[in-house]
């Protein structure tokens, strides 16, 4: 009797010990966990994550799902025939074509033409000019204004009977024009607008770069005898490009949603014909027309093209240790 109690002494004993043992890995285990930096952060990041995932990404999923419908904006959609037909009628729809090439003409020759007479500027006002501040506030300037401001401004210079426009041109005897009426011309002038007015943001993005350059370089340069123009082009805009990258994602996001510059300074979501682009034309369908699906798909494709010009500068600085 004696041994039996013993033993089970013992086995309580054994048991008591695992159990504490246990309860004391666990309470390790636990509290590691809580000490994490990812869980200790997450009351600081979780909030803004969820309202993110919430109203932009969910809205984007959402909107994808009412794009595979046939919704016209009364009643509820109808989720239980799902198809791409909208996709489908992007590429029969000619309009869209001429959507789409206007958005990329506006997106290739503004960020281009953006970036070259950022780059003359910063470079002017980097070689220590007269007034170098003045003029670079005053370059900058219109990047301050809305589109709305900036739209109405160009409206009156455009205007056919007393817009300074005209009446420059009109001292070589030529014009007038309806810069904003003429199919052929409407798209150029939209973007001399738009030039003016972004020209002074990447001029500052390059005047940094350039003031980052050492000087020893420039004196190098010199010392080997290199010529002002051969020294810009070998040595320093090579160092620019990261600059350039920045800016032209930038300039090309900001071409993508130029609606509401054209919705002010046409005075609504018609554009003159030669200036409709992708975010009219989708604004157009769901709006003026009912067709909220197909906007919807509209609006689908232009994510799409952004995501294009986006995504391989989020890879380049993921690779170089920026994000």
């Amino acid at each position: 009797m004696k041994r039996v109690l013993a033993f089970l002494r013992r086995r309580r004993d054994e048991s008591r010990a695992r159990t504490d043992g246990g309860s004391t890995e666990s309470r390790s285990t636990a509290r590691r966990w809580l000490d994490n930096d990812f869980v200790r952060s997450a009351p600081f990041w979780g909030p803004p994550f969820l309202l993110m995932g919430f109203f932009v990404y969910a809205a984007i999923g959402w909107n994808f799902l009412l794009s595979l419908t046939d919704y016209t904006g009364f009643g509820g959609a109808d989720y239980s025939s799902l198809d791409f037909e909208n996709y489908r009628r992007l590429f029969e729809d000619p309009a869209i074509w001429e959507a789409t090439r206007n958005t990329f003409v506006l997106l290739v020759v503004f960020t281009i033409t953006c970036l070259l007479i950022g780059l003359g500027l910063a470079i002017l006002l980097d070689r220590q000019v007269r007034f170098g501040r003045g003029f670079r506030t005053i370059y900058l300037l219109p990047f301050a204004l809305s589109f709305i401001v900036t739209a109405q401004f160009w409206r009156w210079m455009y205007n056919v009977n007393d817009g300074i426009v005209n009446q420059f041109v009109g001292i070589f005897g030529i014009g007038p024009y309806n810069w904003l009426g003429n199919p052929q011309i409407v798209l150029g002038a939209v973007i001399f607008a738009l030039v003016w007015q972004f020209s002074g943001y990447t001029m500052v993005i390059y005047l940094a770069a350039l003031r980052s350059i050492p000087t020893d370089q420039y004196e190098a340069s010199r010392v080997d005898g290199a010529s002002t123009l051969r020294m810009y082009r070998r040595v320093i805009i090579p160092q620019l490009r990261p600059a350039m990258v920045s800016a032209s994602v930038t300039l090309v996001l900001f071409a993508l949603k130029a609606f509401d510059f054209l919705y002010a300074v046409f005075g609504g979501y018609r554009p003159r014909q030669g200036a409709d682009i992708l975010a009219t034309k989708m604004v157009r369908e769901a709006f003026g027309q009912s067709q909220w699906a197909y906007g919807s798909a509209i609006a689908i494709a232009l994510f799409v093209l952004s995501l294009a010009v986006i995504a391989p500068y989020l890879y380049n600085q993921y690779t170089r240790g920026n994000l």
